[in-house]
């Protein structure tokens, strides 16, 4: 069994309070050469999270006929109704200079009769601002650029790529990646067949924000962290408050001989809170995290619609709640499970096993197999849940973190099923994969689901955002409580394990209570519920409607060799499942 907990890169070691910004790597702006180099270095992504989002009322059938989540409620990103957004240039983020250099790349690759390439220039910021009680534990920053270029010739590819940024090296970086094509075409087994795409010559696109969390003074943020602490560190057995602000800004000239030159710019916003309290006799210790704050692709306006100031005493109170709570009797329960906690099931038992790469078996070496395998006998022929479950694909949705204009190949981005009326239609694909299965799924373009971390990296498949449509009657939390006569409801992520195949599973809550007779009655601890995908997704016997639908999310997701960091959101509803295994994780 695979376990995952918090994902995380560690840092270089650096100086507390002095943040300075570290950029390697150089730049020719016409005769100008721009070198800054570095002073800090690296950052930490902060793993699972949610924020509570409402959905407007709609039915199920208007979701799935619009094929994404057509409007999010991000009331607490900033009030009011945001409906999800075309892909209209937005405005330039870069020069006409990261243009031209572009393509200096392609034409060199084409020179040397490569039948396709694409280039990437990358500006990749990351910033991590960290507390603890009346003082400033952590300081990070980190800023990367360079160019990367991918080949292919003879049906294979090559990939390249440099820090320094001029003409001759983005010349020399592309002809490296053909040499090494060349080179990786001598073994290829099947040449790579790519699937059409339309070109965007002007390409323009940028994450929707209100207020760029960079151009925040550091002393802002620090000071919201502590006033937060202060708070939480008031209420009586709260001992230890620790809080936190992740920020990312990844900005990306892409361009390919497909005709493509697109700009965007992405951003993505983590504010945390973990209270931990500790019982009379000190022996006893809990902690609670703001599990229902999400990573999200917005600005700081998300920072300040989290409120942690405002919400760390109630973050506080449930810590020293959960100091008392009762350990679950091991056995079987209709589970009542919070978006906050079902999310990460998503992400493991539907977004993992549906990544066509893995499905083939490409990452099995690191990231895993699928247990949909191979694609002729899953796609229409799997029953994953009930004929009311319905999972989309989305790189559309508003807030989400894989939200995108076009993904790194210069596909726009794409909704589509993954599991329709409770059967398994479609993986998720990028132009390379969407060939293999096309005379399955009847579907001849990329989903659109190509990522490179930064322009050091090739681009592999990556999960969009994964979500689970919420269903045509209005039912809530509450609702689903009052329905149940002896169950668990679950809150927020606990520890967990699941299988190389994504098939088996454990899953740890992190609030959990008691349900008896359609009412809660007490709080537990040391709940998990254990399974398998398809058993655990066809006891789904009740589905919350959109006024329970959350927008959720991981903000360090792994996957490839060299490993390369992703962020997807899953939105979903509560949910009921009839008759779960639960066993108690302090037995």
């Amino acid at each position: 069994m695979r376990s995952r907990g918090m994902g995380e890169v560690h840092s270089d070691t650096f100086t507390p309070i002095h943040c300075g910004r570290n950029l390697t790597g150089q730049c020719v702006v016409g005769d100008k050469r721009v070198l800054r180099v570095s002073k800090v270095s690296i950052i930490f992504a902060p793993s699972y999270a949610i924020l509570g989002k409402r959905l407007m009322s709609r039915t199920r059938r208007e979701f799935i006929k619009q094929s994404t989540l057509s409007a999010v409620a991000l009331g607490a990103a900033g009030g009011g109704w945001l409906p999800t957004f075309g892909f209209t240039p937005q405005g330039t983020v870069q020069g006409a200079a990261f243009k031209d250099l572009c393509l200096v790349a392609l034409n060199a690759a084409r020179s040397k009769r490569a039948t396709y390439a694409d280039v990437r220039i990358v500006n990749k910021r990351n910033q991590f601002v960290a507390t603890q009680e009346e003082r400033v534990s952590e300081l990070q920053d980190r800023e990367t650029f360079g160019v990367g270029v991918r080949a292919l010739v003879n049906g294979a590819w090559g990939f390249a790529a440099s820090r320094t940024v001029t003409r001759d090296e983005c010349s020399r970086v592309a002809l490296r990646a053909v040499e090494q094509a060349e080179v990786n075409s001598r073994a290829i087994r099947r040449p790579v067949e790519l699937a059409t795409v339309s070109a965007y010559p002007d390409g323009r696109w940028m994450t929707p924000i209100r207020r760029d969390p960079f151009t925040v003074r550091m002393s802002d943020k620090t000071e919201l962290l502590l006033e937060a602490n202060r708070a939480a560190a008031a209420v009586s057995a709260a001992r230890f408050v620790a809080s936190s602000m992740y920020f990312v800004k990844v900005e990306t000239t892409f361009a390919s001989t497909d005709g493509s030159i697109i700009e965007q710019t992405l951003y993505r916003s983590y504010p945390a809170m973990t209270v931990t309290a500790v019982g009379t006799d000190s022996d006893d210790v809990a902690s609670h995290e703001s599990t229902d704050i999400a990573p999200m692709g917005l600005g700081y306006e998300h920072v300040e619609a989290a409120d942690l100031p405002g919400r760390a005493t109630e973050w506080a109170e449930l810590a020293v709640e959960m100091l008392s709570a009762t350990s679950v009797e091991p056995g079987r329960y209709d589970l009542i499970i919070d978006p906050t906690n079902l999310f990460l099931t998503i992400h493991e038992t539907i977004g993992r096993p549906t990544e066509l790469d893995r499905a083939l078996g490409y990452e099995a070496d690191y990231a895993g197999t699928s247990f949909l395998a191979p694609p002729e006998t899953a796609i229409g022929e799997v029953r994953y849940g009930p004929e009311f479950m319905n999972v989309i694909g989305d790189r559309t949705q508003r807030g989400g973190l894989a939200t995108v204009g076009w993904d790194d190949e210069g596909v726009t981005a794409d909704s589509w099923p993954i599991i329709q009326d409770g059967t398994f239609v479609d993986y998720q694909t990028t132009r390379e994969q969407a060939t293999l299965i096309a005379e399955l799924t009847g579907i001849t373009r990329s989903h659109g689901c190509s990522f490179g971390e930064s322009w050091d990296v090739a681009q592999l498949q990556r999960m969009p955002n994964v979500s689970l449509l919420p269903g045509e009657n209005e039912v809530t939390l509450d609702d689903l409580v009052a329905a149940t006569d002896r169950g668990i409801l679950i809150k927020g992520c606990g520890p967990y394990s699941i299988d190389q195949r994504q098939y088996n599973f454990q899953f740890g809550g992190h609030v959990c209570y008691e349900v008896r007779g359609g009412r809660i009655t007490r709080m537990l601890k040391d709940v998990a519920y254990q399974g398998n995908t398809l058993e655990f997704w066809n006891s789904l016997d009740m589905l919350g409607g959109p006024r329970s639908y959350e927008l959720c999310g991981t903000i360090g997701d792994t996957k490839g060799q060299p490993t390369q960091l992703n962020a997807a959101s899953h939105g979903c509803p509560a949910a009921r499942f009839h008759d779960c295994r639960v066993i108690n994780t302090a037995a």
